[in-house]
């Protein structure tokens, strides 16, 4: 049985409305009417304050439950390598000059060392 409906039959048996509960746990009205619903699952805080008003035990609901292990996969199909390739060359017509431009600055930074000292070099007539 999940919690809401446990505490609602909990709540009527002891004849406890919904907004006598709200007050008395200092809860919203619609807190109490979503956790009754099992459209939330409360706090640690609010089942600890609607367990003593209730006077029951709610401590196996506060129990967290098992982490669900994720999973991401990353499948790439290539179904139609003619139309891979013609997608491809569209990118390269249309970007040439960013492509180019990344290409440069790429080269210049994994030669930053040569270069500066070709520079020195130069510089000092060496």
């Amino acid at each position: 049985m999940e919690f809401g409906t446990r505490l609602k039959e909990i709540r009527t048996s002891l004849n406890i409305s919904q907004k006598e509960l709200s007050e008395q746990a200092g809860l919203t009205l619609r807190t109490i009417q979503r956790i009754e619903s099992n459209k939330v699952k409360p706090s640690r805080y609010s089942l600890k304050v609607i367990s003593k008003i209730v006077n029951s035990d709610f401590s196996e609901c506060a129990k967290s439950p098992d982490p669900i292990p994720y999973e991401i996969n990353f499948n790439i199909k290539i179904t139609n390598m003619n139309r891979l390739i013609n997608d491809l060359k569209t990118l390269v017509k249309t970007h040439w000059k960013t492509i180019l431009l990344l290409t440069l600055i790429v080269w210049l930074f994994t030669n930053y060392t040569e270069i500066k000292l070709g520079i020195v070099d130069a510089w000092s007539g060496k």
